[in-house]
């Protein structure tokens, strides 16, 4: 791999001059230059992605073009292997984190809980986050999931198949043996099918393990994929990825290829797990923060207070904003938990509030406005904004919104997610509602 330059969300890098300033990251002009055509060209595989969601390239006096990452994290690879590395901004306790180690680590556990995230199977203290890269990382976590599915022996399936043979099998192909024979009675030119592991499935599995090879600067991961690499020797590459794509179908019997299938579109088709992908010349690993934020917090509430009696759904559709003419504007909170007659909402938000009372700590008027609805519609008073925990606010004062009617009230609580010890955070959230 080429030259490595991590960046954190929202951070602005600029071209190398006179006029650099510790506030930015700072790239040379050739990097930069590649940086900022991949800004402006990407393209977006959905239609209402707005370009401005990702990243913003505008001009600032006297620095000259910045671009400023927004709230997508992940990898980037530009030509020549060039590699600008996102990673989320995380707060930890006592405010080391050298090398940006335990961000990582808490990153990769929350990409994991992500529903469309290959990652089932990976061991965490084998992931050296320290002294890889994050596409290396990704590599390793495919090869885990490689190493799991030869333990459990390649699928076989019949296939179908044309040669020239010195004994009749199958069904004889009078033209073709026609052509070839003449001079050759002794062979038969057949079709047949044969119990073989030469499918799709393995088919992609090993072209992606051979362009691995060639993409990876971790020895270990190299040494890795050429042992594995000898358990497909009977397997052709897929000279047609689109096509070995199209014939894959999960089920109960090739359950031990959906990861990796997933995997394989990631690697060989320069398949992003975001709408956003970049020109053939680069490839990008993106994940928006507030997809992968929202994910977390329900996979571990649901483990943190099913044992205690809650059911706990997340991205409830059951209400919606209008009834008539007909349902319109579907509310979907990101978590709703009941036990009993009890019905509690929670909304994930991936912000930094800051300690400032006056303006609502950055609380959006959108914001409250949306859980004033879902008080209503569920019929409960009980709404909980869950924010990440940050500098500013650790260790802060309560913070909760009333709203009182004739008929109803409803009250919005604030709690702060500690990331890096989740478990012991929703311990305390789970004290707030007892």
């Amino acid at each position: 791999m080429g030259h490595l330059v991590e960046v954190k969300e929202f951070d602005s890098i600029i071209q190398k001059s006179d006029y650099s300033d510790n506030n930015f990251t700072c790239l040379d002009e050739l990097e930069f230059g590649w940086l900022r055509e991949f800004a402006e060209n990407y393209s977006s595989e959905d239609d209402s992605s707005d370009a401005l969601d990702f990243m913003r390239v505008y001009l600032k006096k006297p620095y000259g073009y910045v671009v400023s990452v927004k709230n997508y994290v992940g990898l980037i690879q530009l030509k020549n292997g060039f590699q600008v590395q996102i990673l989320p901004k995380i707060s930890f306790d006592n405010g080391e984190d050298s090398g940006n180690e335990r961000t990582k680590r808490v990153f990769l556990r929350m990409l994991r809980s992500m529903r469309d995230f290959p990652g089932k199977v990976f061991n965490e203290a084998t992931l050296r986050a320290d002294r890889m890269d994050l596409y290396e990382l990704f590599i390793n976590m495919y090869l885990q999931e490689v190493r799991q599915l030869i333990k459990h022996g390649l699928r076989s399936s019949y296939v179908s198949q044309e040669d020239n043979l010195r004994y009749y099998k199958g069904k004889l192909i009078v033209g073709q043996h026609v052509r070839s024979n003449i001079a050759h009675k002794e062979k038969f030119y057949v079709a047949f099918d044969e119990f073989h592991p030469n499918r799709p499935e393995n088919r992609l599995i090993k072209s992606t393990l051979m362009k691995l090879q060639k993409l990876t600067s971790s020895a270990e991961n190299s040494k890795e994929m050429r042992q594995m690499l000898s358990h497909f020797e009977m397997v052709d590459p897929s000279d047609n990825y689109e096509k070995d794509f199209s014939k894959v179908v999960i089920d109960r019997n090739t359950k031990d290829y959906e990861m990796l299938m997933k995997w394989s579109q990631v690697f060989l088709m320069n398949k992003s797990f975001t709408t956003f992908s970049g020109k053939t010349d680069s490839r990008a690993l993106l994940f928006p923060m507030e997809k992968v934020y929202e994910s977390y917090v329900a996979k571990e509430m649901k483990k943190a207070f099913v044992p205690d009696g809650w059911s706990v759904s997340s991205q409830d559709r059951g209400y919606f904003l209008f009834e008539e003419p007909h349902q319109q504007f579907a509310l979907r909170p990101d978590i709703v938990m009941k036990r009993g007659a009890r019905t509690i909402i929670m909304d994930t938000k991936w912000k930094s509030l800051a300690d400032n009372e006056f303006k609502n700590y950055g609380i959006t008027q959108a914001d409250m406005y949306q859980m004033y609805a879902y008080s209503k519609k569920y019929h409960t008073p009980e709404i909980w904004l869950l924010y990440p925990m940050n500098d500013e606010m650790r260790g802060h004062t309560p913070i909760e919104f009333a709203s009182r009617d004739a008929e109803s009230e409803t009250h919005v609580n604030v709690h702060f997610i500690d990331l890096e010890h989740i478990e012991d955070n929703l311990d305390e959230l789970k004290a707030k509602l007892y």
